[in-house]
């Protein structure tokens, strides 16, 4: 009879097992030190999203985000870290996509629209202070002196800088594996487990897949995240990209319309996804009133398609204020009808 020799990994897999017993201790181990015993709730600071999931994002959960090409992915992205780290939280901000020259710019504008309202230093003002040449001895506080809520931005955004780690990812070596080594980082330096942003998953490296279809290679992603999630007990915000489907024109994009595989509806938590409003609004909302269609136009749809925890099939809508690298945090829920498909009122 062959005996099976216990391999490395299975040993890693025996040391994950643990009885009730001792997990009903270890829980009452941490009641009683003032610990909070179940899961981290990780507000993303959109009231009414936050209400939807009950309280916000756990930690162990992963969240993918989907949507079109310039529906404003990277800004709720964004948005949601600004809203962590100026509450004490810690984030780590994997970016496939801008530098972090970018992001600087877009977290000054949304601090200051914060600040300032609808009147704050737009992002293109803030661009121009950056590019103009001024004398050797000015800060960046100084270089937006006189703006409305520029100045205070600044002093903002240089508070609560400690908290937030920007990772420049590259698509030719960074992989999961890279990303769990940075948390582990993160934490040994801080003391604090952050919150996960990878923007975006289809961007991230899967060693050796040069022989591996898209599909194939994002299910290999979308597991070692949701890997991720689980073994380091944080909670991982991905946004993810469309397919040419999900691109077309009147169509309201949904999971299945998200490019590469179908893990991308199985393994997450959440999934959220953003529609133009004026796209999947329905037609007869525009027949009795074509001046509805510049107001739909100002507004994101982001329906709830999956959430384990609690409610989904949700509609939310929210505000662009694209000018300012963000949404109007209050939103709402939908009221009027949406459709999947919609005939173009000429």
């Amino acid at each position: 009879m062959t005996v099976l020799k216990p391999t490395m990994a299975t040993g890693e897999t025996a040391g994950r097992l643990q009885s009730l017993h001792s997990f009903l201790e270890e829980t009452n181990g941490r009641l009683l030190a003032g610990e909070v015993a179940g899961s981290k709730v990780w507000p993303s600071g959109f009231q009414v999203l936050d209400q939807a999931l009950t309280g916000g994002i756990r930690s162990g959960e992963l969240v993918l985000l989907g949507g079109p090409q310039c529906l404003g992915k990277t800004t709720f992205a964004l948005q949601v870290t600004r809203n962590l780290i100026a509450s004490g939280h810690s984030v780590v901000y994997f970016s496939f996509e801008h530098d972090n020259h970018t992001l600087l710019e877009r977290l000054i504008v949304l601090e200051a629209a914060e600040i300032a309202g609808l009147t704050a230093i737009p992002l293109h003002a803030v661009r121009l202070a950056f590019e103009a040449r001024h004398g050797s001895e000015q800060t960046l506080e100084s270089r937006f002196q006189g703006t409305e809520g520029g100045a205070e931005a600044v002093r903002a955004v240089q508070e609560y800088s400690p908290r937030l780690h920007m990772h420049r990812s590259k698509g030719s070596d960074t992989d999961v594996y890279a990303m769990r080594q940075v948390v582990e980082t993160i934490f040994s330096d801080t003391g604090q487990m952050p919150f996960v942003v990878v923007d975006y998953l289809q961007k991230v490296y899967v060693p050796g897949a040069a022989h591996l279809l898209e599909e194939e290679r994002v299910t290999l992603v979308v597991e070692a995240l949701k890997d991720l999630a689980l073994d380091m007990s944080i909670p991982v915000l991905a946004t993810v990209a469309a397919d040419k489907k999900g691109l077309a024109a009147g169509k309201r994009m949904r999971v299945q319309d998200l490019r590469g595989s179908s893990a991308l509806a199985y393994e997450p938590d959440i999934v959220l996804i953003l529609n133009d409003k004026y796209d999947v609004v329905a037609r007869h909302h525009l027949m009795y009133n074509l001046a509805n269609a510049g107001r739909y136009r100002r507004w994101v749809i982001m329906s709830i398609e999956k959430n384990r925890s609690g409610a989904d099939k949700v509609d939310l809508e929210f505000r662009k204020r694209f000018e300012q690298a963000r949404f109007e945090p209050g939103g709402g829920y939908v009221e009027e009808e949406l459709i999947d498909e919609r005939i173009f009122v000429q």
